[in-house]
């Protein structure tokens, strides 16, 4: 079948999960747009397609197999955005679908991600309610076999890099084919 390839850090994007007086969380994340683009670099725009289905709303996403002459489908289901409520599932299903076929499942296998609230301009809030009205950006990233082994994060505000991570391991092993 397809192989597809990894998410470069223009394509990957970083949403605040949560905020404290010290610092945010962050998460990482791909659109729909990504996908489709994906899907149309790999497979070609006219061998792909997307099928949502009212009941359980799963969606469907097929691509067509030369070999076995018919469309293989992989299906997921999504969740609900604050937002478009049925816009929103739908987009969720459709990258949850995408992820079943292998696009930018890479990022499950993020780092925690925290940013000091140091790193942060625009964090505020008192007690238990905090918020953060800064953007963040990935500047660099690194994946191989599939594996996130270094990103570094840059508040889009500042322009700072806020955030740098390497695995032990890579870094080893980095250091011994020298």
């Amino acid at each position: 079948m397809c192989m597809f390839r990894d998410l470069r850090a223009d394509e990957i994007e970083c949403r605040v999960a949560q905020a404290k007086q010290t610092g945010v969380s962050i998460l990482l994340y791909k659109d729909a747009r990504c996908d489709q683009n994906i899907l149309d670099e790999t497979v070609g725009a006219m061998n792909w397609q997307r099928q949502h289905t009212r009941d359980n709303a799963n969606c469907f996403v097929s691509i067509w197999d030369d070999k076995k002459q018919q469309w293989i489908s992989k299906e997921d289901t999504g969740t609900e955005s604050n937002t478009e409520k049925e816009k929103g599932l739908a987009s969720d299903s459709f990258k949850r679908a995408c992820f079943n076929w292998g696009i930018g499942r890479e990022l499950y296998t993020a780092p925690f991600i925290w940013i000091k609230a140091a790193d942060c301009t625009a964090l505020s809030g008192e007690g238990a309610k905090w918020k953060c009205y800064d953007s963040f950006e990935v500047e660099k990233i690194v994946i191989e076999n599939k594996r996130i082994v270094a990103i570094a994060i840059k508040n889009s505000k500042s322009g700072k890099r806020c955030f740098v991570w390497q695995d032990e391991k890579w870094m080893k092993n980095k250091e011994d084919n020298k």
